[in-house]
């Protein structure tokens, strides 16, 4: 979880590697409204927001019925939004990936073929809600390489990957 530009897909797609389990870009789950509506600048409001949380949790029920463990990315800024997905079947846990506000703004201006517009970025770090102390969940600092990132929620996870333990 997190704001644009925090790496979310770049984390997510390391731990696939890594982990081998089923993942899937949240942003795939939008309907077209939802992405015109972006594309054009306009932040997203809540009733634009339940139907895609409501099928990334369906999504991760799926997946939990079939006997996976699976990661997907998601902005889940909000608590009310991370609780709809906390009630998939299983065990949902968030990492919260985190960096300055210039950080975010620099990977933003730097990717290309992504609907969401930088100027979005003050609106969702306006809207987020940091993980709570009783939510399940860690929060990860990105301002090293991905795969130091990786490492960084492997450990805090208490996850085992490739068969060794995350690097130091």
């Amino acid at each position: 979880m997190g704001v644009a530009g925090s790496g979310k897909t770049t984390l997510a797609t390391v731990l696939r590697e890594r982990l081998g389990w089923p993942y899937a870009e949240a942003d795939e789950f939008h309907p077209p409204a939802n992405i015109a509506k972006m594309t054009a600048g306009t932040p997203l409001d809540d009733d634009d927001r339940w139907p895609w949380l409501e099928a990334i949790r369906d999504w991760l029920s799926a997946q939990t019925r079939a006997g996976h463990s699976s990661i997907v990315t998601c902005s889940a800024l909000k608590r009310s939004y991370r609780d709809v997905l906390r009630s998939a079947d299983g065990n949902v846990r968030f990492v919260h990936l985190t960096a300055p506000a210039e950080l975010l703004q620099r990977r933003m201006s730097g990717r290309s073929g992504h609907f969401m517009p930088t100027t979005l970025l003050p609106s969702q770090l306006a809207t987020l809600e940091p993980l709570a102390d009783e939510e399940q969940g860690i929060t990860v600092v990105v301002d090293v390489p991905p795969d130091a990132v990786a490492d960084r929620t492997i450990r805090a996870l208490g996850l085992v990957a490739d068969g060794r333990p995350p690097t130091r």
